[in-house]
């Protein structure tokens, strides 16, 4: 009877958090975030493109920066500047294996933009520099609305272009002797990332991308080397946490991005223990 009753109790003090409409805002925006991170870090570790997922995340701090500027919502800036950015290393760079100077080339030139910006700005800009270290529980409708929105995009787009993504990923020489268009995949994956680091950016914010964007998924690399498994347990892990880092947030006083990246962390850490 008594563990009824506290599990009644616990299921009840569970679903009393969503009368709040900033939590409610949280959970849809961080749920959709947590999956596509889970599934596009999977790529990004196989790929080995960790540098170029910290790269758009500051990139992006550059637009969200420019938008404060011009009165809009920094969202549009972020997701412009990364989907730009994105495309012109892509460009620049053929192979994945080759992109690191690109990447840190148009990265300085944009941290340069970034810092113009925020010297420019006469206000206060609280939603540029809640991107730093992400704000969840702060998101507004249209911010949510925004993220499905690009999601969606992404995971489509993913999904028709799945199979030659993931052959030239574990082996770019091999897929482009049969003919595969290397870099035209090359530009879809890195503007595809570009989009994802953008919405990933709200949750954990641009200092602590890797938290749902690379440890998900280099956890889950550890677990199973089938890639549909792979992806599987990168969502999972990715969405366990920024719930897990939501519902405690709301009864502490620290930090959701805190929460998250502990978390993922330390199922990182714990894995890796376990496997040897």
């Amino acid at each position: 009877m008594r563990r009824m009753l506290i599990s009644i109790n616990l299921v009840s003090l569970f679903w009393s958090i969503f009368k709040y409409q900033f939590m409610q805002h949280a959970f849809e925006a961080g749920t959709v975030i947590a999956v596509v991170a889970g599934i596009m870090g999977y790529l990004v570790v196989l790929r080995r493109t960790a540098f170029a997922s910290h790269a758009y995340a500051e990139i992006g701090f550059a637009g969200a920066a420019g938008s404060a500027l011009i009165g809009i919502n920094p969202l549009i800036g972020l997701l412009s500047s990364t989907t730009i950015s994105g495309f012109g290393i892509a460009v620049l760079g053929k192979r994945a294996s080759e992109r690191d100077v690109e990447i840190g080339s148009v990265l300085a030139f944009a941290l340069g933009l970034g810092l113009l910006f925020i010297s420019l700005y006469t206000g206060y800009a609280t939603e540029a520099y809640s991107i730093l270290f992400g704000e969840i529980l702060g998101i507004s409708s249209a911010s949510v609305v925004i993220t499905v929105a690009v999601s969606a995009v992404i995971l489509v787009a993913l999904a028709i272009v799945y199979r030659p993504l993931l052959f030239s990923s574990l082996d770019e020489s091999v897929a482009e002797a049969k003919g595969m268009r290397i870099l035209f995949l090359g530009i879809v994956f890195m503007v595809l990332l570009a989009a994802a680091v953008s919405i990933a950016i709200q949750v954990t914010g641009v200092l602590l991308i890797f938290a749902l964007m690379v440890t998900p998924a280099a956890t889950a690399t550890r677990l199973t080397k089938k890639p549909t498994h792979a992806i599987a347990v990168s969502a999972l892990i990715a969405l366990l946490a920024t719930w897990s880092g939501l519902l405690i947030s709301f009864y502490e006083p620290y930090p959701v991005s805190f929460f998250i990246t502990s978390i993922v962390f330390g199922t990182y850490i714990v894995v890796r223990l376990v496997k040897k």
